[in-house]
């Protein structure tokens, strides 16, 4: 099942944190911190799939990974300044990895046309231990805008918290909406919501995030013996978790079968009428259809039967008439053999 997943955190001086190492980590290469004069060299790290950046038209030079990220910390002159802001994605699995690739460059795109940023592009494979299908991908982002000559003003619209959450929210919708598209594109069924299980109306249970510490002690645990139960508060509680939420899917899977099966029968049902009264219509339609006919007949036979005794009308008349004529011949004939002349 396609899972959803995006984070935004910040790279802040404040947490003794650097924007170079953050970059050399994620990327597995090998950068130089030039304020602190410290060199990071991660390319012996494992698991990364690929590394690329992508920048606003013009900032050709952002291209250079160890003088983009130098460039974002000389910019910045406070010990507590942001020089840097991470977007972690869960990459579908259900893709290959060159659609993943494609769809975290995709929402890398939109971070620098939306922002003017520069987006720095780390794609993972999963761990060695842990969720096989945990593909994912870590941008790093500019906190100023990026032209020809370098950095420039501070994108404050992500600073301030009147319209911070609001981007969050509305970049959460927009990398659902990549990663639904890019599913369909591929012919894959599933589909994510970046929206809470509250604000959907499922009656499902988020887990409890479980931090580094947590996660490395159940790892931990695992690799002495795999398929052992959790050995962290947290991790307990998200396995009642998830049980709980196994228990929900199967009812609720359970009830969707039988409102399935209910409606199948209750569209049989409907069909059933429905022929049931066409039958019924066509048996109407042809009992009419005889009544009809029989009263063709009956007048057919009642036209027969005048036609008969107006037959029979004439040829009586005839008859009278011949014997009537007959005997007038037959009176003519006795005068004539008496004799009888009238003059």
């Amino acid at each position: 099942m396609a899972i959803y997943h995006l984070s935004v955190k910040s790279i802040s001086r404040s947490a003794g944190r650097s924007i170079v190492a953050a970059a050399a980590y994620r990327a597995g290469q090998e950068l130089t911190d030039e304020r602190q004069g410290l060199t990071h060299d991660y390319t012996r790290k494992q698991g990364v799939e690929d590394a690329f950046i992508v920048a606003p038209d013009g900032a050709d030079w952002a291209q250079d990974r160890n003088a983009l990220w130098n460039a974002a910390e000389a910019a910045e002159k406070r010990k507590d300044a942001k020089t840097g802001r991470e977007y972690e994605l869960a990459l579908p699995a259900e893709l290959d990895g060159r659609a993943r690739k494609e769809l975290a460059r995709d929402f890398a795109r939109e971070l620098v046309a939306r922002y003017g940023v520069v987006a720095d592009v780390a794609i993972h494979e999963p761990g060695r231990e842990g969720d096989n299908r945990n593909h994912h991908a870590h941008i790093l982002t500019t906190t100023r805008t990026a032209g020809e000559d370098g950095l420039g003003a501070k994108t404050r619209v992500l600073d301030v918290a009147s319209t911070a959450s609001a981007e969050i929210e509305h970049m959460r919708g927009v990398w659902a909406r990549q990663v639904n598209m890019a599913l369909e594109r591929h012919q894959v069924e599933q589909r994510v919501d970046h929206r809470s299980f509250e604000r959907q109306g499922a009656a499902q249970e988020p887990t409890r995030h479980m931090g580094v510490s947590a996660t490395a002690l159940e790892r931990q645990a695992a690799r002495k013996i795999p398929g052992r139960e959790p050995v962290t508060d947290l991790g307990k509680q998200n396995a009642e978790i998830r049980e709980r939420n196994r228990v929900l899917e199967t009812a609720r899977k359970a009830v969707e079968k039988a409102s399935a099966l209910f409606s199948g029968l209750e569209k049989k049902a409907r069909l059933a009428v429905g022929l049931a009264r066409k039958i019924g219509q066509r048996m109407e339609r042809e009992r009419e259809a005889e009544r009809q006919r029989q009263e063709l007949a009956r007048q057919a036979e009642i036209r027969r039967q005048q036609d008969i005794r107006a037959a029979e009308e004439v040829r009586k008349a005839a008859d009278l008439e011949r014997n009537r004529s007959k005997d007038l011949s037959r009176g003519r004939s006795r005068r004539s053999d008496r004799g009888y002349d009238p003059w």
